[in-house]
């Protein structure tokens, strides 16, 4: 009897033994799978992060292309801008240099209308009051285009406007003044086109 109860007890163990293993084997099967999907989860994770990290950087490059790219615009925009304003102030000086130059040449057409007409008497020749006519509309087409005589006589001698070609003491006048123009100057806006030829008191 005693020995039949061992068999039985080592015959149980053996089962269990045996369903334990089984029952082991079993769930390494499961879990091997869902080890593997978590591997391969993991693993696309892994893949989609790198791909990621590439398109931040693709768009990294992309994105400092763009920056250079505009900078070079603006700078164009910056460097065409102070072309246009240069070429603007160009324009207006070689405008103002030749307007200046033409004046010059009409200046003595005006000097001789002026002689002929000081001696001539206003009413007294139909043809001279045409050529009176005549040289005041030259005066005011002048004035209108902005070139206007410098005031003179009476005024203190100013080297800017004045040249001074004789000198002489008057005890009536103030030092240092005009008092006689010899030939008429002119300025064309703020320009001096011909200083006036004057003499100078004390």
């Amino acid at each position: 009897m005693a020995e039949n109860k061992e068999k039985m007890e080592e015959f149980s163990t053996e089962e269990a033994v045996k369903e334990a293993v089984e029952n082991a084997e079993e769930m390494t099967e499961e879990a091997a799978p869902e080890a593997e999907a978590q591997e391969a989860e993991a693993k696309d994770d892994k893949d989609s992060k790198k791909s990621l990290k590439k398109k931040e950087k693709k768009k990294d490059k992309r994105d400092e292309q763009i920056e250079q790219l505009n900078d070079k615009v603006m700078r164009q925009m910056a460097e065409f801008e102070n072309f246009r304003r240069r070429t603007e102030i160009e324009k207006s000086q070689m405008f103002a240099t030749g307007a200046k130059s033409i004046v010059e040449k009409i200046l003595p057409v005006v000097d001789n209308f002026e002689r002929g007409l000081a001696t001539v008497e206003e009413g007294a020749d139909p043809f001279a009051d045409g050529m009176l006519m005549i040289y005041k509309q030259l005066l005011t087409t002048l004035d209108e285009v902005g070139v206007k005589p410098i005031e003179a006589v009476g005024q203190e001698f100013n080297p800017d406007f004045h040249n001074a070609v004789m000198h002489v003491e008057d005890e009536e006048v103030g030092e240092n003044i005009v008092v006689e123009e010899f030939q008429k100057g002119y300025m064309y806006n703020d320009t001096v086109v011909r200083h006036s030829m004057v003499k100078v008191a004390n």
